[in-house]
């Protein structure tokens, strides 16, 4: 792909242009897979609007690797049949050889899924997380890579949800510039267990309004009915798309991609995030008119709003809204309570009285945690950052108030014996520091 890209771009210079735009636009697709002739057929478009024999791309030797390096990346544990990632690796080859004659065959049958409950944050509740086995998750970024970008070509400029070169930070940055630009009612969309609730037979007709290869179908529906183990039972879902599968989140920006469509035709200025979408209106006229647009096409899409947390918000009001761990208020923005709490919880574990190690081992495994911290909130209003330092500084003079016999938390004289000096002559990441640091580069 780079010789090809060198080889273009040295062409006459409109065409250069024009064929090294299409090379940029589609540099993150498997080279293995998407050739320069497909990707210009992607560009110009394929007859009948469908893409034919796929199954072939999706078990090529090279493609598979490609999958399974991309599952050893995104690490992860065994599912329901116990093999690890660094078990499957010590047989690769066989392992890999035994999957392309599986999909040649078409022989191949998914293992059950895993299901692993994880906290909620700032609930009671439990997220259900489905695990399949590392053989499954690396077909499925196999098949990713062959069918992404069919549907990439044709997704809305507002979703930013697991999409190639997108991520949580753009949708910050576009709500932020519609606020400015007076989009302050707000209608906060919430769907009531959407990852569940997808409707496979409908998901399953917008898939083959692009793809007609029968067996990538028939794929993609195996993938939709596999077996769920939970420890207790074991089930096949009739509906919905299981959190924690590699094709998972694909599935769900092609069921959410028509609504997408429909706002955008009408106007409105929706910003997606998965199942996570705000609609930014000027004024209550058109909140409400988005609202009953979204309504009426999530009941004709077999979903469901969320009866208490889809709602329109006056965000020049108190109360406000919450968006991808934001807090927007009052021409404010701030980490949501849940947000702070998580980030509180894991200073708490690095920080307990208990802890043995020495203060530099003990501000090295910060550092790196609050610094991670920043870097997605720092855009918070400033005062934010000055009252973390402080408490963050307590914790840890609470360590070494317990080290010389004292009881308690922090206070008193210990601002004396530790000042803020100390800790940022040890090389304690300082929040207000960089914030001031990142305003004055800004």
């Amino acid at each position: 792909m780079d010789k090809l890209r060198e080889t273009i771009l040295a062409e006459v210079p409109e065409m250069a242009k024009q064929a090294g735009e299409t090379l940029l636009k589609w540099s993150w697709v498997e080279p293995e897979v998407w050739t320069e002739r497909m990707l210009a057929a992607l560009e110009q478009g394929v007859k009948g609007g469908k893409w034919f024999s796929l199954i072939d791309k999706v078990y090529s030797r090279e493609n598979l690797l490609s999958g399974f390096n991309k599952v050893k990346r995104n690490k992860g544990s065994a599912g329901a049949d116990n093999v690890t990632i660094e078990l499957f690796e010590k047989r690769l080859e066989e392992n890999l050889t035994e999957i392309e004659e599986e999909l040649k065959e078409d022989t191949y049958k998914p293992g059950a899924i895993r299901r692993h409950f994880i906290p909620k944050p700032g609930s009671k509740e439990l997220r259900p997380l489905g695990i399949p086995p590392v053989k499954d998750r690396i077909i499925q970024s196999a098949l990713r890579n062959v069918i992404e970008p069919i549907f990439e070509a044709e997704f809305a400029e507002q979703s930013y949800g697991f999409r190639p070169g997108r991520g949580c930070k753009d949708a910050l940055r576009r709500v932020d510039q519609l606020l400015r630009q007076g989009h302050t009612m707000v209608v906060d969309v919430d769907i009531k267990g959407y990852f569940d609730s997808i409707p496979h037979n409908r998901l399953m007709t917008l898939i083959e309004e692009k793809i007609s290869d029968g067996r990538i179908l028939q794929l993609l529906e195996k993938y939709l009915t596999q077996r769920i183990f939970d420890g207790m039972k074991e089930w096949s879902p009739d509906r919905g798309s299981p959190q924690g599968a590699v094709i998972s989140p694909l599935l769900s920006n092609i069921y959410l991609n028509p609504l997408d469509q429909l706002m955008r035709s009408k106007g409105f200025e929706m910003v997606r995030y998965a199942d996570d979408q705000v609609i930014l209106c000027r004024t209550r006229q058109e909140a409400n008119t988005a609202y009953e647009t979204v309504k009426d096409w999530m009941e004709k899409a077999g979903l469901t709003l969320h009866p208490e947390k889809t709602r329109i918000v006056d965000v020049t009001q108190k109360g406000g809204f919450e968006f991808l761990g934001y807090h927007f208020e009052q021409n404010r923005k701030q980490p949501r309570q849940k947000s702070l709490k998580k980030f509180k919880d894991s200073i708490r574990f690095k920080t307990r009285r208990a802890n043995g190690g020495s203060l530099r081992e003990i501000i090295k495994s910060l550092n790196p945690l609050i610094q991670g911290w920043f870097e997605y909130f720092k855009h918070s209003m400033k005062t934010t950052f000055r009252s973390l330092d402080g408490w963050i500084r307590r914790r840890i003079r609470s360590i070494l108030r317990s080290r010389i016999k004292l009881k308690g938390i922090s206070k008193g004289l210990d601002h004396q014996r530790w000042p803020n000096s100390f800790f940022q002559e040890s090389g304690l990441f300082s929040l207000k520091a960089a914030h001031f640091k990142a305003c004055q580069s800004r």
